[in-house]
């Protein structure tokens, strides 16, 4: 069971989260908090796995206290309706593995939280597409590099890095490809074992590096 605290100033939107996660077998909404201060009391208190925070919030705001709660070993995604780039990047400097527009739908931040408890990353697809297109070089000797790396995957497993590679979450990938969750799952799995690449952002930028979009 995946323990999860809900940080948000608003009460409807703490409402909203802890009802579509706990419509999953495999979540619980263990706390909520409504600022910084409490979600860092929170962590503390309950051992959450997961952590959703919002980004901004009255008094001590989620970038601020990130740094702290992951230092708890909690994993750490951050929420925002706001999507620009400034938070991300301090999202991610501060320690943050998943990064989420509030609008997500209900699936695809269920399949978030599991993919952050399994020790990946888990960013919107906008985003996604954005840290490619800023930390990429697709220069000659980099895409040939990139396509040996990719070698040893199976043409199913780079069709999905592919996918992941747009943006797409596994519950997108499923729809698009015609198969089950659990089989995108156990592909990107695989892909990133043979890859040796820590998060679904690594792999997004190796096939972008290969020119493979």
């Amino acid at each position: 069971m995946i323990r999860v605290l809900v940080v948000d100033d608003e009460q409807l939107v703490r409402a909203g989260l802890r009802l579509i996660l706990e419509a999953s077998e495999d979540v619980t909404v263990v706390g909520e908090a409504a600022d910084g201060a409490g979600a860092l009391e929170q962590t503390h208190r309950l051992r959450p796995d997961v952590v959703l925070l919002d980004v901004r919030m009255p008094g001590v705001d989620g970038l601020t206290v990130a740094p702290e709660v992951v230092a708890t070993g909690a994993k750490v995604i951050m929420l925002t309706t706001f999507d620009l780039d400034e938070y991300v990047h301090r999202a991610l400097r501060a320690g943050a593995v998943g990064f989420l527009l509030k609008d997500t739908p209900p699936r695809e931040l269920a399949a978030a939280v599991r993919t952050v408890a399994a020790g990946h990353a888990m960013l919107a697809p906008t985003v996604t597409r954005r840290l490619i297109s800023s930390f990429a070089d697709r220069g000659p000797g980099r895409r040939d590099a990139a396509r040996q790396r990719l070698a040893p995957l199976t043409t199913r497993e780079l069709e999905i890095v592919r996918e992941v590679a747009r943006g797409h979450g596994n519950a997108e990938i499923a729809r698009r490809l015609t198969m089950s969750e659990a089989t995108v799952k156990a592909h990107v799995s695989r892909a990133l074992a043979k890859l040796h690449a820590g998060n679904r952002v690594q792999l997004a930028i190796l096939v972008h590096d290969a020119d493979l979009l």
